[in-house]
């Protein structure tokens, strides 16, 4: 973990409200994990850093990309930056996914903006020859990811809410057909998503990798504002996450926040 001055890039709106931004910052690009976050200082006016999944490493691991949704002033600051404009980030931070080297088959799910760490984990697992198949959710075709920010080689598979692009329904509605395929799964997504997923029977003894969403004060574990409950005691998501087994967490008395 290293505090640094990233250079922007490039920063565009990559579909309706969500932001593709590249910054330079060899340091991080270069230790970054698939999984792992970092959290930004969104201007003068915002008192706490936010937390960004890192969404992609580039080739020479000089620049990482972030892919984030306009939700508030931390957000709307970030998406107004300019090429050039220099960003204090603070990271890597956090556990990546873990492949278990015996895996081949991957099954990667992605719910709304949660697909943004997906991309760097899918080149990671290409490299490893992995067979990776994609479930991304969204309320809508809009907010679908665009097909030139995921892995060409991918099998992609769409499922909106309203049926305007793939299949009609929830992401939770198609996991059932890949579950026996897969070797292991990775999701990222919102928490309703999660508690629909740990209520699956056909998930139950499967190894499911989940990256929690909570709001973090600090990002690496002084503050305790992101303890959630888990079946081995408490634990921070900054520091203990935030990759989680899907049954690891106490989802009865888990709190959204």
């Amino acid at each position: 973990m290293k505090q640094v001055l990233a250079t922007v890039i490039s920063n565009n709106e990559a579909m309706p409200g969500v932001y593709l931004t590249w910054l330079e910052s060899p340091h991080i690009a270069s230790m970054a994990e698939p999984g792992q976050f970092v959290m930004v200082c969104c201007g003068k006016d915002t008192l706490l850093r936010r937390p960004f999944s890192i969404h992609q490493v580039n080739g020479d691991k000089t620049s990482i990309a972030l892919l984030f949704q306009v939700v508030g002033q931390g957000t709307n600051w970030l998406a107004q930056r300019k090429p050039g404009n220099r960003i204090d980030l603070l990271g890597p931070l956090g556990n990546g996914y873990s492949i278990n080297p015996a895996s081949r088959n991957l099954l990667l799910v992605g719910g709304g903006i949660g697909v943004a760490p997906l991309p760097f984990l899918a080149h990671i697992a290409m490299e490893r020859n992995c067979s990776i198949t994609m479930l991304l959710g969204a309320s809508t075709a809009t907010q679908l990811c665009p097909n030139h920010l995921l892995p060409s080689t991918v099998n992609c598979i769409t499922v909106t809410d309203d049926g305007t692009t793939g299949k009609k329904g929830f992401i939770t509605d198609l996991l059932p057909e890949y579950i026996d395929w897969a070797d292991q799964i990775f999701a990222c997504g919102p928490n309703p998503m999660y508690r629909a997923m740990a209520k699956m029977p056909e998930l139950k003894g499967k190894p499911v990798q989940i990256s929690l969403e909570v709001r973090m004060g600090c990002g690496f574990g002084l503050c305790y504002g992101c303890t959630v409950k888990t079946k081995t005691g408490l634990k921070q998501v900054c520091k203990d996450g935030p990759l989680f087994e899907l049954d690891e967490i106490l989802w009865d008395e888990f709190v959204d926040v």
